[in-house]
């Protein structure tokens, strides 16, 4: 793949680097996955040296260090959270297992609290080992959401449902498009189940800017990295720097903006090349990116 220190191909004129204090970086939010390569404290120093505001976080790496501990960290850091990633799995075959799930995604509600965030990302999850049944496997996804959405709005969080690639629709997400997400949220109220527009799961939709229209309030975080070619053995680690791959930025988000969304604008990349470089080099690549493809058309 294209190395993220360089200029993308087709992009404008390399800019220089945003710092601190510039404008163009209010809205951009580090999603912690984008430096799997930092733990908790190195990403919020990491994001604050850079001059951002707000820092995506995953459940995982705040584990790591404790609850309370990590939501003292962020305090101290002054950073926003733009949202808390993962609940969701909702999709075993097995009542117990489901419940569990349940179980789980109630702690992740209470934890985004704590963290002092209102938006929980939904991965919807995958088809139990052996099925074949798609249809049933997004009822149970949808009928777990109904389950968890009234306890979700008395807590003041969002659940946003995570549509994924068809490519992760076996193992991860059965929740294809942005037209199924919203299917499912309209069930329920605009303050307790919205949707997440990722432009690495979107990009390939027919009519999704329409559907971006449709979601209206309904978007509760705003996700952006690139569709790169060759796909990777591991098609999980395919996500490339913005302006490295095929996604049409400037499109997707003037959509998103025509929405009247006003939130943070997460980067979320899984890439083993990215992942392998320094930190404060990743960031400063994908703040010069944002500010060349996406922040212009906010």
């Amino acid at each position: 793949m294209t190395g993220v220190t360089d200029v993308p191909s087709g992009a404008p004129a390399r800019i220089e680097t945003p710092r601190a204090g510039d404008p163009r970086l209010a809205r951009l939010s580090l999603n912690q996955r984008t430096t799997a390569q930092w733990s908790l404290p190195e990403a919020l120093d990491g994001a604050r040296a850079a001059g951002l505001e707000s820092i995506g976080l995953w459940r995982e790496p705040v584990a790591d260090v404790g609850l309370e501990k990590a939501a003292q960290l962020v305090a101290a850091s002054g950073l926003r959270v733009s949202s808390l990633c993962r609940g969701g799995f909702f999709t075993a075959a097995d009542a117990g297992a489901r419940e569990a799930a349940h179980t789980d995604n109630l702690a992740a509600i209470d934890e985004a609290v704590t963290l002092g965030t209102d938006v929980l990302v939904l991965v919807p999850g995958g088809l139990p080992g052996g099925s074949r049944d798609l249809p049933g496997a997004r009822a149970r996804a949808a009928e777990a959401i109904a389950r968890l959405a009234p306890y979700a709005g008395e807590r003041g969080v969002r659940l946003g449902i995570e549509p994924m690639h068809p490519i992760f629709a076996a193992d991860r997400g059965v929740v294809s498009s942005l037209r199924q997400a919203l299917d499912i949220a309209e069930e329920h109220p605009a303050e307790q189940v919205g949707v997440v527009v990722d432009t690495y799961h979107l990009w390939w939709e027919p009519g999704v800017e329409e559907q971006i229209a449709r979601a209206g309030e309904r978007i509760v975080a705003y996700q952006v990295c690139d569709w790169i070619t060759p796909v990777p053995a591991d098609n999980l680690l395919g996500r490339g720097m913005m302006g490295d791959g095929h996604v049409d930025f400037a499109a997707f988000t003037r959509a998103v903006a025509a929405t009247g969304y006003a939130g943070d604008v997460e980067v979320e990349i899984f890439n083993a090349d990215v992942w392998a470089q320094a930190g404060e080099d990743v960031v400063a690549t994908m703040a010069r990116r944002y500010a060349e493809l996406v922040e212009p058309y906010l």
